[in-house]
């Protein structure tokens, strides 16, 4: 039995008309499963659904809206008869600079689309199907949510929580339904581009892999920590950084000496 086959079941995925969120949604589409994308705006969700085909399903709902949320989740159990897997995948940063800096509005915003927004999609979902039938939830991270750096501050804050909150959800969910985060490195999208499109030669030198991450990298981590592979794990934080927390690794690469 192949344990990282997801046929038959049913992944929603929020923010997922581009980046990680559509990256894990082919993933799971790939393992067999069922995808539902949701996007703020119809027409993006449409897109992303068109781009990976099948059965593949579009709603447009903001992660932090109950009424959408609620929407969104009784048409993909009306549609695919369950909802095996979510995905918050979801995220914003209107903040930047230091946190005593930051106002109540970009404060607010962080915070409900970065830890309430994935909370609510977990109860509701765990409320229509997860709780009677189990399921697989993960959130979305950081490895900002694992330590400290200048300007992001309120941002990794919101993660610092979602970890935390994972932890709690896998206990108060379990054993039916297991609860993990990823915590991405510097990958590849709008989000984070920031944080790599003036330097990313830079930060490829510097990373023990030596190159930034791409969606892919997550969505693949996405589709483990779905499938019964991982049917052992919950409450758990999946660092993918090609080893950027560890350092700066050019100064430990030394020149390979030529054979004698």
């Amino acid at each position: 039995m192949n344990r990282f086959d997801l046929t038959g079941r049913t992944a929603v995925v929020t923010g997922a008309s581009r980046g990680i969120g559509l990256a894990a949604a082919k993933a799971i589409a790939a393992a067999g499963g069922n995808v539902v994308l949701t996007s703020r705006s119809q027409e993006s969700a449409d897109a992303a659904a068109a781009e990976i085909g099948g059965s593949a399903l579009g709603i447009a709902a903001h992660a932090a809206d109950e009424a959408g949320a609620r929407r969104c989740l009784e048409s993909a159990l009306d549609r695919f008869g369950g909802i095996d897997i979510l995905v918050n995948n979801a995220g914003s940063n209107p903040s930047y600079g230091p946190v005593i800096n930051q106002d109540y509005a970009r404060f607010a915003k962080t915070f409900e689309v970065n830890l309430w927004a994935p909370l609510l999609w977990t109860g509701l979902a765990t409320r229509i199907w997860m709780g009677e039938h189990g399921g697989s939830v993960i959130n979305m991270a950081s490895i900002g949510g694992l330590g400290f750096e200048p300007n992001l501050g309120l941002y990794n804050a919101s993660k610092a929580a979602l970890i935390h909150l994972t932890k709690q959800l896998a206990l108060e969910l379990s054993p039916r339904v297991r609860v993990n985060s990823i915590a991405p490195g510097v990958v590849r999208t709008k989000l984070a581009e920031a944080l790599w499109k003036q330097h990313e030669a830079q930060l490829n030198s510097s990373t023990a892999l030596a190159r930034i991450g791409e969606p892919g990298d997550i969505g693949d981590a996405v589709a483990f920590l779905a499938s019964d592979a991982a049917g052992w794990v919950t409450g758990e934080t999946f660092v993918i950084d090609g080893g950027q927390r560890l350092g700066d690794a050019a100064q430990f690469r030394a020149e390979v000496p030529a054979h004698a």
